[in-house]
């Protein structure tokens, strides 16, 4: 099986999200957005998908269907032990037979500014232009 490229990879998650109206924006973050670091086969995508409700989103049927042939996957708002977060997020952990892993959450549209906070984030689709304008992806956020 190959591997879909980054520019695959993004095309999908940013199509899922247009063919969606409930997802109105969309987020990375993470390594993949940081300008320092050295692309590599190990990287994941940490997606954030910015919702008006999640609950809809916990259908694994219908976001497997988009992504493709699933290897291994976790739901940690489905575990018991460690407890879930809490904060109304759901969240996919998954690893394609491609090789390609997402880190994909659900969260809330209203808690948008609480997620651009994170300097290794950028904004991928914002379809109501409500998410506010952050800087470029740094290590601002790390640094002690």
């Amino acid at each position: 099986m190959k591997t879909r490229t980054e520019q695959e990879m993004l095309d999908l998650i940013i199509t899922f999200a247009k063919k969606d109206h409930r997802i109105r924006g969309v987020l990375m973050n993470g390594s993949r957005v940081n300008p320092n670091i050295k692309k590599d086969i190990f990287q994941d995508y940490d997606i954030v998908y910015l919702v008006t409700d999640v609950e809809p989103f916990k259908d694994e049927n219908f976001i497997l269907s988009h992504f493709g042939e699933v290897m291994l996957m976790e739901k940690p708002e489905d575990k018991i032990f460690p407890p879930p977060i809490g904060d109304g997020r759901y969240t996919y952990l998954i690893q394609f037979m491609d090789g390609n892993r997402i880190d994909m959450h659900f969260i809330p549209i209203n808690k948008a500014d609480e997620l651009i906070q994170d300097s290794l984030t950028r904004v991928l689709l914002d379809k109501d232009h409500n998410i506010p304008d952050i800087p470029p992806p740094s290590e601002q956020s790390y640094l002690t």
